[in-house]
């Protein structure tokens, strides 16, 4: 397991509070308090493991398949169904969400091998993720995958708790299955959008892993 160059800063910022509040608590509540000093500790400790674990990345043997949509995030799906986009196809596709919880990597990863067709940010609210609105009118960013077999949309949606949505891709660029698509910090989910026919391989409440778990054939 490694940390993402995403966490960094985060990490510091955490660092720093985590030794200030307990410095303080050692220095003016341990002689009179000791039970609160312990308490500061024990949460701090664990809201900085927590922020540390969050950023995670473990070590995983992507699933390299060119007839295979893999998961683009880790968590749960929430939704399969169809759907008319009205941001790029404008036309019927299958939606399959997944949602992320805090506790969830939150690496974004290529679900598959293609060109980079389309890449666009959209400012918007910050509905709970699971919201049915939050893939119109959250906070978010899409791209639009392509290869000589299939076309996709991902879809990066912010939520309630995540106010950073993070994305690599440019248009005109290679992507390989398994590389890096993004980051949402701090809980989200992720939309594909999938052309009609495609195979479905998942299930409602279905946990899947990022670059692992299929999510559709074609």
């Amino acid at each position: 397991m490694t940390i993402h160059r995403e966490g960094f800063k985060s990490i510091s910022i955490a660092a720093f509070v985590f030794i200030l509040i307990n410095l303080v608590s050692f220095n003016w509540l341990s002689a009179s308090l000791p039970w609160l000093t312990g308490i500061l500790f024990a949460v701090t400790l664990f809201l900085f493991v927590f922020i540390i674990s969050f950023f995670r990345v473990p070590r995983r043997n992507w699933r390299i398949d060119p007839h295979c949509i893999t998961s683009p995030c880790d968590g749960k799906v929430v939704v399969i169904e169809e759907v008319t986009d009205p941001e790029y196809f404008n036309d019927k596709r299958i939606q399959v969400s997944v949602f992320m919880s805090p506790a969830n990597v939150h690496l974004n990863i290529n679900p598959i091998t293609g060109n980079v067709l389309y890449s666009k940010y959209h400012k918007g609210k910050y509905l709970v993720a699971w919201h049915p609105k939050s893939s119109t009118e959250n906070e978010r960013h899409s791209v639009v995958l392509q290869n000589e077999r299939v076309t996709i949309l991902v879809k990066q949606i912010a939520g309630a708790l995540a106010k950073r949505i993070v994305n690599y891709l440019q248009p005109g660029e290679q992507v390989e299955q398994g590389g890096e698509l993004g980051f949402i910090k701090f809980g989200s989910r992720v939309d594909l959008l999938l052309p009609p026919g495609t195979k479905v391989e998942v299930s409602l409440h279905q946990k899947v892993q990022a670059g692992v778990t299929v999510i559709a054939t074609y």
